[in-house]
């Protein structure tokens, strides 16, 4: 009896080895947020039909298969693959803007028989195994070679912009900055590459004019010193202050190139009031619906914002104004904890991997799931403007849902091949 049970032991490790060394608090968290998005999406839904719910639940079934297959496959294999990764996204985003469905607004998607697939979620994962890869052979500790990535990025990050899907765009951005900082860009750097988006904002804020022109100065000053101290001195200065006074006046031509449903997004955020039937009314009714329920919630189903249909789009985008008003602000508070928990694996497996590779991995994917909660909470109570972008693991949507778990699969091959610790 006792051989016999050793022998199951034996057979039991060796079917569990392959993954012998995952992240496995990353992995709950992951798998218990995924479950808590498939009971919010179900709650939402108005026509009682659970189509939307249960094809989330086999999406997650099935990324999970794949998180768990990358996690056992060695992820520096990804180092002779990335520039055909790079190109494929690159032509699935030129499909797109050839052949795409057009949906909200923004030509995203391609249908594909009963599926719509938007390429520009796993164009996120493209752009950060690619930058990985490039920064791991040359850091960004020069100029040369922060234009290097950012040419890498502009590519298709201008593809999504033009779809238009500013949401996407911005992501790329973010996952960008974030890479570069981690690979030794001068922190002076990352602050001029996003000033001018902040002098055309602060040019453009609504408030007296002698005021924001005030505000416009200071901050183009300010980046004259930065350019000053991180770039060639004068040069520097003067670069930095050239910048910023053309990019103001830019960014009132760019302000003018969108459409009129993107403007309301990005300033109405600031009082919804202002349009409360209109490009207000999300805003409004989210923030009703989180207020409403209190510290334990109305209880799955039993929202009347919720079930009442008061906000569109409330499965994808505004998923969390129906969890913090069916579960309250302890649930609200869990999903906080469960993104802190795996933003703190995501920093460990970047500090603990093996290579430069797998460091940048780990925090590019980190820099897209911070931005994006951060833009999608901060929309649904009023912090920030309604920009269409999915909150991880809880937003319906079956190519976000791969995306993330692809991403989750490649830290977990970053954790898995990672030194074993002695004890």
């Amino acid at each position: 009896m006792l051989q016999n049970a050793f022998r199951r032991q034996l057979r039991w490790k060796s079917w569990i080895y392959p993954w012998h060394n995952l992240d496995w608090v990353l992995l709950v968290a992951v798998v218990l947020l995924t479950g808590l998005g498939v009971m919010a999406i179900r709650s939402t839904e108005l026509n009682k039909d659970f189509s939307d719910w249960i094809q989330q639940l086999a999406t997650a079934v099935l990324g999970l298969g794949i998180a768990l297959g990358l996690a056992r496959w060695r992820y520096t294999q990804l180092l002779v693959l990335h520039w055909w990764i790079y190109l494929a996204i690159n032509l699935l985003l030129i499909a797109v803007i050839a052949i795409g469905t057009s949906a909200n607004g923004a030509q995203s998607w391609i249908t594909i028989g009963s599926f719509n697939i938007q390429p520009s979620e796993f164009a996120k994962m493209g752009l950060i195994i690619s930058l990985a890869a490039l920064l791991h052979q040359r850091s960004a500790d020069s100029i040369p070679a922060v234009l290097q990535t950012l040419a890498v990025t502009i590519v298709p990050w201008g593809l999504i912009f033009i779809q238009p899907d500013l949401g996407t765009s911005l992501v790329f951005g973010a996952i960008t900055l974030g890479m570069l900082y981690w690979a030794n860009a001068n922190p002076g750097w990352i602050i001029l590459i996003i000033s001018p988006l902040v002098s055309a904002i602060a040019f453009s804020l609504p408030l007296p004019f002698n005021l924001s022109l005030l505000i416009w100065g200071l901050w183009t000053v300010g980046m004259g010193i930065i350019g000053w101290q991180s770039l060639y001195g004068p040069l520097g200065a003067f670069m930095g202050v050239v910048v910023n006074l053309v990019s103001a006046g830019l960014g009132q031509l760019l302000w003018g190139l969108l459409k009129e449903y993107q403007k309301d997004r990005l300033t109405l955020f600031l009082d919804p009031d202002k349009d409360p039937l209109g490009g207000g009314y999300h805003l409004i009714q989210s923030r009703i619906a989180i207020g409403a329920g209190g510290l334990w919630g109305k209880g799955l189903s039993h929202g009347t914002q919720t079930q009442l249909g008061f906000i569109p789009e409330q499965h994808t985008d505004f998923i969390f104004s129906a969890i913090g008003e069916e579960l309250g602000f302890v649930g609200a508070m869990l999903v906080l904890l469960l993104f802190w928990m795996i933003c703190w694996r995501l920093i460990a497996i970047a500090n603990s991997a093996q290579d430069n590779f797998g460091s940048l991995l780990a925090i590019g994917v980190f820099s897209m799931i911070v931005f994006q909660v951060f833009i999608n909470i901060g929309m649904t109570i009023g912090l920030t403007p309604v920009t269409g972008i999915p909150l991880p693991w809880l937003s319906y949507g079956r190519s976000a849902l791969i995306t993330n778990f692809v991403a989750l699969g490649l830290v977990e091959s970053v954790a898995n091949f990672r030194p074993r610790k002695k004890y």
